[in-house]
């Protein structure tokens, strides 16, 4: 039987809920000002961060998940991302 927040599914092991968990991974990427982050989608599977969407730069694939995983551990982390360069 579930109630409300306080699910174990819902938080990592710290006690973290999962909007809290993405509120502060998408606020780290925001204040990059290398990575532009607004392609990225943050989503929680358990406690594994899923990172979709695109990236326009090779180097920000590796910052990201590193990002990621200073919040949540590497072993947290899921990378779905996509390449997509800017035509030349």
């Amino acid at each position: 039987m579930k109630f409300g927040p306080n699910n174990h599914e819902e938080r990592c092991s710290e006690g973290h809920s999962a909007a809290s968990t993405i509120a502060t991974i998408s606020a780290t990427l925001s204040a990059d000002p290398d990575i532009d982050s607004s392609a990225i989608e943050i989503r929680m599977l358990g406690p594994v961060v899923v990172l979709e969407g695109y990236i326009t730069k090779a180097a920000d694939r590796d910052k990201v998940i590193s990002l990621a995983a200073m919040i949540v551990g590497w072993e947290n982390v899921q990378d779905r991302m996509l390449s997509r360069f800017p035509m030349q």
